[in-house]
């Protein structure tokens, strides 16, 4: 008996000294822990990391708090030798914050960076350095490796702005061969550029490099060839405005093929294709871009822009301003533009904002029984908005602002039913006695 009671006194013992071990090792670990978080905040801080999204970037990235301290710092200190600005650290921390972690990496590209003349004056966007040591992390390349695709783009005669924005826009050009970027420009030359011509359409638009010329390039070309434009027609349009190399096989023939279906008003159809219906086709590319962009299907796009053809007009900043005030503060979901495309069509401060705040007005005072749809905050003519919504509430009319003088024009001149009164006469005894017997006979 008294040995059971001291085997289950033992037992108990253990227990509680391995609980108070374990309690002892969370606590120290906690400790550990949230001095290594005060310890990268200082750090960070020291470097003009905001504040505000710095406890996110450390929950988000957990494992710099399990990383060497000393190898972050001095990671930032050889990254802020490569360029000297926070900004510069505070972009790689967000978009490649593992690349503070390899420190051998950017020791080398410290010793190496001199040798980089585009990239190591002092007017080079930090942005251009940045792209070009994540993606040099990513396939294991050095500066020398940067050097050899600056003097190979020096070669083609690309000139140092060109070659410093083809490295910001397009830095995965140093994985690329010499006999892969002469592909491209002998693309260019090939369809009637002129050399002197390359370096602008390279500095316009950069990702013309990335491209695939048989499988691209080539396609795209035979497809504007069909659709029925002349070779320099399309040789000027590209170098206008490269980006339309950037257009999948078929987008602007379905593009052109709407256009020709359009049944709107003369003027405004003459105005799309005012430009030309090449710059026609793609201005609808890129509104069709716009509207898949912010979750339509290309089919309901595509509907939307037809019934509509007055967005077409309208520049993409505007229209984007539209959706987002439809979305964020209208709170209609965007398939709304479905059914109602002309709230594309109207003039956004002239229509759209002055009618919604008069709806919001009356719907905080509890005025309006019915919820107002788009369809009739859009639809309604000025006139009958006016007399819904506006004119029993003397208030709204400070709210509507300068557009509440409505008036109904007249259909003739003012005086002008003078003209059109008939002359009068005075009326003769025979007329008198004419309209005495005419009255005797109705008794």
């Amino acid at each position: 008996m008294a040995l059971r009671t001291t085997t289950r006194t033992t037992t108990l013992i253990l227990q509680k000294t391995i609980k108070q071990t374990h309690f002892q090792n969370l606590n120290y670990s906690s400790t550990t822990h949230n001095n290594k978080s005060n310890h990268l905040t200082n750090l960070f801080q020291r470097y003009n990391f905001p504040l505000s999204s710095l406890h996110n970037f450390l929950n988000t990235n957990q494992f710099l708090l399990n990383s060497p301290i000393s190898t972050i710092e001095a990671s930032l200190k050889t990254l802020s030798s490569i360029h000297p600005s926070n900004q510069f650290i505070t972009s790689i921390l967000y978009t490649c914050p593992r690349l503070v972690l390899d420190h051998n990496f950017l020791q080398k590209w410290e010793l190496g960076f001199s040798k980089l003349g585009v990239l190591a004056s002092k007017g080079c966007n930090f942005k251009t350095i940045q792209n070009v040591l994540e993606v040099s992390r990513k396939f294991d390349l050095y500066p020398d490796d940067v050097v050899k695709c600056i003097e190979c783009l020096k070669g083609f005669r690309f000139s140092l702005e060109t070659i410093a924005r083809v490295l910001e826009e397009f830095p995965l050009i140093i994985t690329m061969n010499e006999e892969q970027i002469w592909g491209k420009v002998e693309f260019l030359l090939g369809i009637g550029i002129y050399r002197s011509k390359i370096n602008s359409v390279i500095q316009n638009f950069p990702g013309i490099l990335g491209f695939g010329v048989e499988n691209k390039l080539k396609p795209l070309v035979c497809e504007f060839v069909e659709m029925g434009f002349k070779p320099n027609e399309i040789r000027d349009e590209i170098v206008r405005n490269p980006k339309i190399l950037e257009s999948e096989v078929g987008e602007l023939t379905k593009c052109l093929r709407m256009l020709n279906s359009l049944k709107c008003r003369v003027p405004v159809k003459e105005k799309i294709f005012s430009d030309g219906a090449f710059r026609a086709s793609y201005k609808v590319k890129l509104r069709i871009d716009c509207l898949h962009k912010h979750g339509l299907l290309y089919r309901d796009a595509f509907s939307v822009l037809w019934r509509e053809p007055r967005v077409i007009l309208y520049e993409l900043d505007e229209i984007e301003k539209k959706i987002e005030f439809l979305t964020n503060t209208m709170k209609f979901d965007v398939f709304c533009l479905v059914e109602v495309p002309e709230y594309l069509g109207v003039h956004f401060e002239k229509q759209i904002v002055p009618r919604y705040n008069v709806i919001e007005y009356l719907r905080s005072k509890g005025g309006i029984g019915d919820e107002v749809g788009l369809r009739s905050l859009v639809k309604f003519s000025r006139l009958r908005f006016y007399n819904l919504y506006v004119k029993p509430y003397p208030e709204c009319e400070k709210i509507y602002g300068r557009f509440v003088d409505v008036k109904v024009r007249p259909r003739h001149p003012e005086g002008l039913w003078k003209l059109f009164k008939p002359p009068k006469y005075a009326n003769s005894k025979e007329d008198l006695k004419n309209i005495r017997s005419f009255m005797q006979q109705l008794r």
